[in-house]
């Protein structure tokens, strides 16, 4: 098989992976982490966050976009995963020039936070929608929930809150969100005593990197490997994105921090209308319960205000309520996507 394939984000190879693992003979084209083989571009060049940081990038993407519109010609099939300001256009574009290449969307747009008017160019571009949220089925007429990939990723999942001495402090993926909240962790860290802390550094950075992003990072051990850290974690601060749900899943009791640019939040905010950001939270919402953990945003993350929702979490209360998440998702979605790209 010879696929086209456009995986811009970490997380979206990470779920690409087991999918390539199981397909026998699999040639892949387009963007993708180079691990895969040699894209047409890697993911790490579209790694943006906001909109201003994804001004300069925009030629570049039109330029890909318009690449991979024509290599569509040469696959069997197109797998697209996540990022609808990249893979919305370039579904349009290639079915404009190829009408008849089956293009599957992975992990769809989130179109219950903002943009609903995607959902009639999604079902008009694509022929299959492969959704990670059984709630999303009330927004897609033509959605099949898959299951949720996390299910599958997981290695382990925690069966009782234990304390085992260590904190662990997820500052994010992107250049720009690390930068942002990592100065707020190490002074926050500098607050909690008599704890191990472990810094969770991404895999795609290497050492050059890590000491232009991060700075000093003496103070904590590091630490590559995201379940790794949950698994040996008693607790956890967590910027917004996959990695809530993950520490969800897991087991571990956390507090969501999240710190944009001024005018990227404020922009946000005029268009997404969640009572919250983060994916365990916005998952009961939708099943009318409480939310899971605290959120603290913009003006809240600072070092004394994630100290006081450190202390104030109650562990247990929030370990109690993890089975309802894992209920309500049912089931990884690995064998769903790859029936469906054997299938199709």
């Amino acid at each position: 098989m010879k696929l086209l394939v456009s995986a811009l984000e970490p997380s979206a190879n990470l779920h690409l992976e087991p999918i390539l693992n199981a397909l026998e003979q699999c040639e892949i084209y387009g963007i993708f982490d180079e691990r895969f083989g040699k894209p047409l571009m890697p993911s790490r060049a579209f790694s943006i966050m906001g909109f201003l940081d994804a001004l300069p990038k925009i030629r570049k993407a039109k330029k890909a976009i318009k690449i991979m519109a024509r290599m569509s010609f040469f696959v069997d099939k197109v797998l697209l995963i996540d990022s609808p300001a990249f893979n919305l256009p370039l579904a349009k574009a290639i079915k404009t020039i190829n009408p008849n290449v089956e293009i599957i969307y992975y992990i769809l747009p989130k179109v219950w936070a903002w943009k609903p008017k995607r959902v009639a160019a999604m079902e008009k571009y694509c022929t299959v929608l492969a959704s990670i949220f059984p709630f999303e089925q009330q927004f897609y007429t033509k959605a099949t929930y898959v299951g949720n990939p996390l299910l599958d990723e997981i290695p382990l999942f925690k069966l009782r809150y234990e304390e085992t001495g260590i904190v662990s402090f997820f500052p994010g993926s992107r250049k720009s969100e690390i930068r942002s909240l990592f100065p707020i962790y190490k002074e926050l860290a500098s607050k909690i005593e008599g704890k191990e802390k472990w810094l969770v550094i991404p895999a795609h950075y290497d050492y050059r990197e890590i000491a232009e992003i991060y700075g000093d990072i003496h103070d904590f051990k590091i630490c590559r490997n995201t379940y790794e850290a949950l698994e040996q974690s008693e607790f956890a601060f967590v910027c917004s994105g996959t990695a809530t749900l993950e520490a969800a899943l897991v087991g571990v009791p956390f507090v969501l921090a999240y710190k944009a640019k001024a005018l990227d939040y404020w922009i946000a905010k005029q268009f997404v209308k969640l009572k919250h950001v983060g994916l365990a939270n916005i998952i009961f919402d939708f099943e009318n319960k409480e939310p899971l953990h605290e959120e603290l945003l913009q003006e809240e993350v600072y070092a004394q205000r994630l100290f006081e929702a450190y202390e104030s979490v109650d562990r247990e209360a929030f370990f109690s309520r993890i089975t309802e998440l894992r209920k309500i998702l049912g089931h990884g979605s690995q064998e769903a996507m790859i029936s469906i790209m054997k299938i199709i």
